[in-house]
């Protein structure tokens, strides 16, 4: 039975990594339910203290990206020269991004969306595409906040993995 939670917690760990790129899945909170599958095998002992503290800093992490989700794309935007129709562009490009079954929605949606805002203000194209780009930029950095928790979950999990081995692979 420990080896096929093993497996599922490996599997919650990947889906985490995954979810760093997807907004559908929450990239460190799948991971952190990988983590406590792992805890819930009989070769590793439950660390209580370990659970909570990481479950503390996940719930803490999870609000903060899932709000930054939607504010690093206007903040990029407006960085990069946009304006308030740029930003506003941005966070309904990001909502249609998320909604619509168009493969890249959610990186195309604020990069149109800020474009779109810009020309509506009446902004010169140059303007227009350099303050999508900070849109762009503002995406993949709350993108790869996301990947390097859930890549230290995973290194977590491999660490108490390496750690119990010889209990967990006994046969």
């Amino acid at each position: 039975m420990d080896i096929i939670l093993i497996i599922v917690a490996a599997l919650f760990m990947i889906l985490g990594i995954i979810g760093s790129f997807l907004p559908v899945l929450p990239g460190p909170l799948t991971s952190w339910i990988g983590l406590l599958i792992l805890h819930l095998t009989n070769a590793v002992p439950m660390d209580s203290s370990f659970l909570i503290i990481t479950a503390i800093i996940t719930a803490i992490i999870a609000i903060l990206i899932w709000i930054l989700d939607y504010i690093i794309p206007a903040i990029g935007t407006k960085r990069f020269g946009g304006t308030k129709y740029g930003m506003i562009g941005t966070s309904l490009g990001l909502i249609i991004g998320l909604l619509s079954p168009i493969p890249g929605g959610i990186i195309i949606g604020p990069f149109v969306g800020a474009l779109i805002g810009e020309l509506i203000n009446k902004s010169d194209s140059k303007t227009a595409f350099r303050a999508a780009f900070g849109s762009f930029i503002g995406f993949l950095t709350s993108t790869f906040i996301k990947f390097i928790v859930a890549v230290i979950y995973f290194g977590l999990f491999l660490g108490i993995l390496w750690d119990y081995k010889d209990t967990i692979f006994t046969f």
